[in-house]
């Protein structure tokens, strides 16, 4: 699709206004957004104020107070109607995230889908927001937990997946009676924007107030600090680096406001002697290369048993030298730009320090420039032998580079590579993230260690599927500077609401707990 088809498809102008409370508004500074695939200009965005910000948290809070009165299940149907809305609109808004964002086609309609995953989901959901009952230690008493909409949820997002974290908290926080305000990043805010307008057109059908998707995108010196301090805002859902988690969970934590922390990720992938290297090679290429290196629960270390080591690394640079680079917006494209200069400088930063603390380059790690390569933002994906130690290895770099790691003896019997698994999982577990994390066995023992409590220490850990590509279902999050958060699947929920225990005394009497006694003539 050209740019002005898509830009026409999702009601985007030359110039948009960046904050949204049921109407748009925006009279800040202006933002200019390039794409990353040549650096042209795509459109401008007028921030919002600090006093425009705090116009749209009170409508917010307002839209709140009225949407928890809707019962659940009716709230689940504006969440499924959103959801047909995206599949309107899928390949529109998947071209946006290409354009804005530099993933490829593939990657930015899968990450449309995802939304309209979550909505299915957060649908169901609506009818089983389950409490407990609990029998009571007193007669003719009984005992229930019930579960409460929060309020007001803070939603800040990176800009590697633009719209899909915010579906996974908006989508179940709307089902949960919550409205939500999306702060987005400054390097993505149409896909935001694009949202935010389908949203309030599916709000509005519905009769309900827009602002119950709110949106404010500014400076994060001025409205994101100011949404970590307030305490209108009960919940904020981050996304983002170790450091900025760690900002987040101090300023919110302060004023004892709830966080969900969705941090950096330092991944893994454990390969051992009884891998199957037919699934194993595609795994890693697609986890450690798709979206440029550029995801969370990108593979950035390969363990790999020392029997196997020089096999995979012949596969593994084989497939890379077959990865095609090139515009996102084309068929066949593999591999788009990185988002920015940083991102390029980190690469060429960790190639060099990689080697200059004792490892080698093995493929990759060049700037690519010429025809085809606009924008200067186009690297090949690199691969360096390396130690777990190093200095570099410790740190997630957020791009497309995988450190192989080998551990066991080359000569080992394959009972005695089971026992040096023991190893292998030492070395994973030995960086300060905990995110994703996966083992390569068709050993059932192997697979049933990495799993156990003395196996893997992530959030997600897989066996015989790559680090990356998490499916909605399952509770998303990782352990350690990940930050503990967990979002979308599984009981995700009920951080979104406000759990209430009650007890309830039928009887005519009024004996006490724990058989205390307290009469009063």
């Amino acid at each position: 699709m050209k740019r002005s088809d898509v830009f026409r498809a999702l009601a985007l102008e030359d110039v948009n206004t960046g904050g949204f409370d049921g109407n748009w508004l925006g009279s800040g500074p202006e933002l200019e957004v390039r794409s990353p695939i040549d650096g042209s200009r795509l459109a401008t965005v007028k921030q919002v104020t600090e006093a425009e910000y705090d116009r749209v948290v009170d409508r917010a809070h307002t839209a709140f107070l009225e949407w928890r009165k809707v019962p659940a299940p009716k709230r689940g149907e504006l969440i499924r109607r959103l959801g047909e809305k995206l599949r309107e609109h899928k390949s529109a808004l998947g071209a946006l995230v290409t354009l804005e964002m530099g993933k490829i086609r593939a990657e930015g309609e899968g990450e449309v889908q995802e939304m309209i995953d979550v909505c299915d989901f957060a649908n169901g959901l609506s009818r089983q927001l389950y409490g407990l009952t609990m029998q009571s230690e007193r007669p003719d008493h009984h005992m229930r937990e019930q579960w409460h909409p929060l309020g007001v949820v803070g939603v800040v997002t990176a800009f590697n997946f633009p719209v899909a974290v915010w579906s996974w908290n908006a989508a179940i926080a709307a089902v949960c009676g919550d409205a939500t305000l999306w702060k987005p990043a400054s390097s993505t805010p149409l896909t935001a924007i694009a949202v935010t307008k389908l949203a309030a057109e599916v709000c509005r059908d519905c009769g309900a107030d827009p602002a119950i998707f709110s949106l404010v995108i500014g400076r994060g010196s001025t409205v994101g600090d100011r949404l970590l301090h307030d305490k209108r805002v009960p919940l904020v859902s981050a996304t983002g680096s170790c450091g900025v988690g760690k900002r987040v969970a101090e300023v919110v934590g302060l004023r004892l406001g709830r966080t969900i922390l969705e941090l950096g990720g330092n991944n893994a992938i454990l390969v051992t002697p009884y891998a199957n290297l037919g699934l194993a090679v595609p795994a890693i290429v697609f986890g450690s290369v798709g979206t440029a290196g550029q995801r969370c629960t990108s593979t950035r270390r390969i363990i790999v048993h020392r029997s196997v080591r020089d096999a995979l690394v012949d596969r593994l640079v084989h497939a890379y030298r077959g990865v095609r680079i090139g515009d996102p917006m084309e068929d066949g494209t593999l591999m788009g730009p990185l988002v920015n200069r940083n991102a390029v400088d980190a690469l060429l930063e960790a190639r060099r320090r990689v080697q200059e603390e004792g490892g080698r380059i093995l493929y990759g790690g060049e700037r690519l420039e010429g025809p085809g390569y606009p924008g200067g933002l186009y690297v090949t994906p690199c691969i360096a032998a390396a130690e777990n130690h190093f200095a570099i290895v410790q740190k997630e770099t957020f791009a497309p580079i995988l450190y192989i790691i080998e551990y066991g003896d080359a000569a080992s019997s394959p009972f005695e590579a089971i026992d040096e698994l023991e190893e292998a999982i030492r070395l994973h577990n030995d960086v300060p993230q905990g995110l994703s994390s996966s083992i390569f066995t068709d050993n059932v023992r192997e697979a049933e260690y990495f799993l156990s409590h003395r196996g893997s220490d992530c959030g997600i850990a897989n066996v015989n599927i790559g680090t990356s590509g998490a499916e909605i279902g399952g509770a998303f999050g990782g352990e350690k500077e990940t930050g503990g958060g967990r979002e979308s699947g599984s009981d995700s929920w009920k951080a979104y609401m406000r759990r209430q225990t009650n007890t309830v005394n039928w009887s005519t009497e009024l004996p006490l707990a724990q058989g205390l006694s307290f009469d009063v003539e």
